[in-house]
């Protein structure tokens, strides 16, 4: 350390704290876009910086896995559920790497040891009373997995939150009693007032929800197979509600190792997106109240990422992916937009060029610039030594109270998870520092020797404000910070205490100036290759034939961006019209059609999943469009001679492909 300056400030935590956090246990998809890693990467910056201020942190992410969109898809395929899920699971991690994710559990629903945990669960609940058997009968959602009252629906019978159509559906199930934790939820918001962030999500909670009272929950289904059986009732599987929403205990020790679990829970925060907030704040409190287990200390409902104000959907070719970017512009400018540009609780548009703009003037013009003139200084006018300081002045105190101070400004800012307002206050202190540098002209000093020892003190104090920048950054920017420290010669990984404290680096000590750390853009080219290496992102996928069609919430079938082909491919194809003379369930999968056609003189049968879209009556003697000439697949038994022809809008509503005349059966489409 400097010896002619005593470090100010106060040393942080001297007792290890700990500290849990949670993103959702996301649907599993290949195609994770921009909306889908937001959550993410905030959950890792706020690990980051908890363990800076000296907690033991644990940071659980996930996948849920079971249910009936996952058979269905995976039915589609021609493969087990189990693996399709580990098919696209790699696609997930390898996402994470990526971004550099620092997660310490990836806890998956189809997890041996959580399956167990889930069973054990829901027998205690059915033991304990708070689980019944009846009967259910509501409007479904598939792509939601959720069942809605006829007041709680949309337009035409549409789902409430995510617009598409829904099915009258009647079954046996088994019924969590959430009808009897109405008043204690509310008296729990009344007496912790922290429970639920931001403000507005309580609001909604109380007003939608928990106004009238409360419907017991079906947490069973006896219409799919893929999900964890019932241990009394082979018949039924138990529901996402217990099922994913368990993850976060089992994750942490639940039921495998009590030492850990109690040693982190309860979490002290769940991430989620604002739509599935009221499951995190009614449901899920409600089955930890009666499982007799603490609750979670905050539940934040962040909102979401759209493309220049419209919900991202590949269907309407909007889907901006991170690896482009990651790839063109590195993961340190993505994570810096993400939670510098939106407010953690509101809804925010992503806009290429807005992300060029800010990674221009944020990130080139302030925080590179400080480093570049900074350590080419230090280079120039003292062989790149850090040299002894010795002359003061009122601008040097300026600088040193806001150097020495800005950490308080992004404790209280993260507090609450206001990301965009922390770094706000570090770049005021890497603008404070540029202006220093006009202030003091080291150029002018650097002409008279008479001025040595204040160009000494100028040149130092900007390597400190320097450092004190790479420790505040440190857990957003992950890989600017070491780049920086590294120049500075600093050896040692960040700690919070060295934010608080001027003088901690050493005179004699080597500096070596970086690499440019982020140049200059030029915006409208630089436009154009963002654009084109995300639609070939797009295009690669397609080519490979990924079998994921989206998440149910905001990634629609993908009918945008398909690589061209030529007039030579489209012959290959083979398209007749077939009528269907017969229409019967699927003897080994409850959600599947099996059609029988006639085309011309042949038979044939395929395989549809149009069985919560039509009716059998519906489809018996209509004519659809067939490819005919597909590689045949066998679903569960059946084998499936080709694929009939359909349209899917944004809303889900699906319109079987057709001619608009009469024809025979067996016409070929040309």
């Amino acid at each position: 350390m400097n010896k002619s300056r005593k470090p100010k400030g106060a040393i942080l935590l001297e007792t290890k704290k700990h500290y849990y956090i949670t993103t959702p246990i996301y649907y599993p998809s290949d195609n994770l876009h921009i909306g889908h890693t937001y959550c993410t990467v905030a959950a890792d910056s706020i690990k980051r910086y908890k363990e800076l201020q000296g907690y033991d942190v644990f940071f659980t992410t996930g996948t849920d896995e079971h249910g009936q969109k996952i058979e269905e898809k995976a039915t589609e395929a021609g493969i087990a559920p189990k693996e399709f899920v580990d098919k696209i699971n790699v696609s997930i991690k390898e996402l994470w790497k990526k971004l550099d994710i620092d997660y310490d559990a990836f806890i998956r629903s189809t997890d041996p040891a959580h399956e167990k945990n889930v069973q054990n669960i829901f027998q205690k609940l059915y033991d304990k009373g708070e689980i019944y058997k009846g009967e259910y009968e509501g409007y479904y959602c598939t792509p939601c997995e959720a069942f809605w009252t006829e007041s709680q629906l949309g337009h035409d019978h549409t789902c409430p939150d995510c617009g598409r159509p829904t099915q009258l559906q009647k079954e046996e199930s088994y019924f969590f009693r959430l009808s009897k934790y109405r008043e204690k939820l509310l008296k729990y918001y009344e007496d912790h007032a922290e429970f639920i962030e931001p403000e507005s999500r309580k609001r909604e909670m109380v007003n939608n929800f928990l106004k009238d009272e409360l419907q017991d929950l079906s947490v069973s289904r006896s219409t799919f197979d893929w999900g964890v059986k019932v241990p009394f009732d082979d018949k039924h599987v138990i529901y996402v509600w217990i099922d994913a929403l368990s993850c976060y205990l089992s994750a942490v020790g639940y039921g495998t190792d009590e030492a850990q679990f109690n040693k982190y829970w309860p979490a002290d925060v769940h991430l989620v997106g604002k739509e599935i907030t009221r499951f995190h704040t009614i449901i899920w409190p409600a089955i930890l109240m009666a499982l007799d287990l603490p609750l979670p200390k905050k539940v934040f409902g962040h909102g979401w990422i759209l493309f220049d104000n419209d919900k991202m959907s590949k269907s309407k070719g909007n889907v901006i992916y991170p690896e482009p970017i990651i790839d063109l512009y590195g993961i340190d400018a993505l994570k810096y937009f993400l939670l510098r540009e939106f407010s953690f609780g509101a809804d925010g548009s992503f806009n290429r060029e807005k992300f060029m703009r800010r990674l221009n003037s944020d990130l080139a013009n302030d925080l590179g610039n400080l480093v570049s003139r900074t350590l080419s200084m230090l280079d120039k006018y003292n062989d790149g030594y850090l040299p002894e300081p010795t002359v003061d002045e009122a601008v040097d105190s300026s600088l040193i109270e806001l150097a020495t101070t800005t950490y308080r400004d992004v404790d209280a800012a993260m507090e609450h998870f206001q990301f965009s307002v922390a770094l706000e206050s570090i770049w005021n202190l890497i603008r404070r520092s540029n202006k220093y540098v006009d202030e003091t002209t080291p150029w002018i000093l650097a002409k008279d020797d008479s001025n040595r020892a204040r160009l000494d003190t100028v040149l130092y104090n900007l390597a400190e404000s320097l450092r004190i920048v790479s420790v505040l950054i440190s857990p957003f920017l992950v890989n600017t910070s070491k780049s920086i420290r590294k120049a500075l010669n600093l050896k040692t990984a960040p700690t919070w205490d060295e934010a608080q404290r001027w003088g901690l680096l050493l005179a004699g000590e080597k500096t070596k100036k970086p690499d440019v750390l982020f140049p200059r853009l030029d915006v409208q080219e630089e436009l154009k290759r963002l654009e084109e290496a995300n639609a070939a992102l797009i295009a690669a996928r397609q080519a490979e034939k990924k079998l994921w069609s989206g998440d149910g919430q905001d990634e629609e079938q993908a009918t945008q961006g398909k690589a061209p082909i030529t007039l030579e491919d489209f012959e290959k194809m083979e398209i007749k019209l077939a009528l269907v003379e017969a229409v019967e369930d699927h003897p080994n999968a409850d959600r599947l059609y099996v059609l029988r056609l006639k085309i011309g003189d042949t038979k044939r049968t395929i395989v549809t999943n149009l069985k919560s879209k039509y009716s059998k009556e519906q489809l018996t003697g209509k004519k659809i469009l067939v490819l005919t000439n597909l590689q045949p697949h066998n679903f569960r038994g059946v084998e499936s001679q080709g694929m009939l022809l359909a349209a899917e809008d944004d809303n889900g509503k699906i319109s079987i492909a057709s001619t608009l005349e009469e024809m025979a059966d067996g016409s070929v489409v040309c």
